[in-house]
């Protein structure tokens, strides 16, 4: 079987951890947490960042930055994973869903405006598939209506927006190190703070709500509870993982967009034949190859498809499903019509991608793929 996902080890994860644990301080902010924040702010540009236990920690620790209360309204996309809605929901949040693009999963940002209310106090883009949004759209309408914006950026590291790095553009952004992910420590994530205001309080908020930082850097003579806050930083047995894989990230990154160019270049003759349709990359966006997706005709013509790739010993899988058609969601308030984003959840198939994705597997996908779509019978 050809999985979807194999994280893939650079060779120096163990040994950093195991010098991680010779300098016998292995929980948060140790030596290696505080490399990997270097690494971040000097050669990613990122002005202030937080290793945090989870991308969802991340937007946690957002929402109580931006001061979430019970009743604003936060607009984000449906098309996305719960996390992004719960960060919120955890603050009392009114979640506000808008609808894709037609040909994009990413944020419909010219439907954001008649979306925003007197009660609205920020918005979350989410960069899907590392392709950003268009952020000059929604920082303008941002300063407008004096709104938050937060980059939802788990899956857009080494991506860019007209030569910015995602994750510098909004008031705040949450990355994402799952083993899903270009990057990865299993588990983990990282708060970027971009707006001055929010660096002391972030980080009392990330260290449990105390002035435990300052406490250790000798400007405080005793660390107290100051804040909310909550347990957010990771193990430095986490970030000395994630230092290996910074500094493969060129190694990682080359390997993933040969990998997404070899699909779309293979795959391009099935999109003109109008079979499916394949990812656009707006002019102003990168690829950072962290997923490939196809989008097919119908879900009747997905759900043959993934099947008739199992059966040949191929793992593929869909994505997201329509947050605003959740039970959870429904419950609380009314149904909402978000036409492409329901054509996405219903059509959209993803396709291995992985460092270590042998060029024969991946033309076997490939010609799997086409013969399905040469067998009529299965469309």
């Amino acid at each position: 079987m050809i999985p979807f996902n194999k994280p893939y080890m650079t060779g120096d994860e163990l040994y950093y951890i195991k010098d991680a644990v010779s300098k016998m301080k292995i929980s948060g902010n140790g030596y290696y947490t505080k490399k990997c924040h270097s690494y971040f702010k000097e050669k990613a540009s990122f002005r202030n960042c937080l290793l945090t236990s989870s991308c969802t920690d991340a937007l946690e620790m957002a929402a109580i930055l931006v001061d979430i209360k019970a009743g604003d309204e936060v607009i984000m996309p449906s098309y996305t994973f719960v996390s992004t809605a719960n960060a919120f929901v955890l603050r009392g949040a009114k979640i506000v869903f808008a609808d894709s693009y037609e040909n994009n999963p990413n944020i419909d940002a010219n439907s954001l405006e008649n979306l925003v209310t007197e009660k609205t106090k920020a918005i979350v883009v989410v960069h899907y598939a590392g392709i950003a949004c268009d952020m000059d759209i929604v920082m303008d309408l941002a300063n407008k209506y004096n709104l938050f914006v937060i980059e939802d950026a788990a899956q857009a590291i080494d991506s860019y927006y007209k030569g910015k790095p995602l994750g510098t553009i909004g008031h705040l952004a949450a990355f994402s190190f799952h083993e899903t992910k270009n990057i990865i420590s299993g588990e983990g994530g990282m708060l970027v703070v971009n707006d001055e205001r929010f660096d002391a309080r972030a980080e009392i908020i990330w260290e449990k709500g105390t002035n435990r930082s300052a406490f250790f850097r000798g400007e405080v003579d005793k660390y107290s509870w100051v804040d909310v806050g909550s347990s957010f930083l990771p193990s430095d047995v986490t970030a000395a993982f994630l230092y290996a894989q910074l500094e493969n990230l060129q190694k990682i990154q080359s390997r993933r967009k040969t990998l997404w160019n070899n699909y779309y270049d293979n795959l391009k003759v099935l999109e003109e034949e109008k079979l499916i349709k394949l990812p656009e990359i707006p002019d102003y966006a990168t690829c950072n190859g962290h997923l490939f997706y196809i989008v097919c005709n119908s879900l009747e013509q997905r759900s043959k498809l993934i099947s008739f790739l199992y059966d040949n010993n191929v793992c593929s899988v869909f994505h997201y499903l329509s947050l605003h058609k959740s039970p959870f969601y429904l419950d609380r308030n009314e149904y909402v019509e978000l036409h492409n984003c329901d054509i996405f959840s219903d059509r959209l198939l993803r396709l291995p991608l992985f460092y270590e994705l042998h060029v024969g597997d991946q033309n076997k996908i490939v010609d799997l793929i086409k013969t399905f779509f040469d067998r009529k019978e299965q469309v």
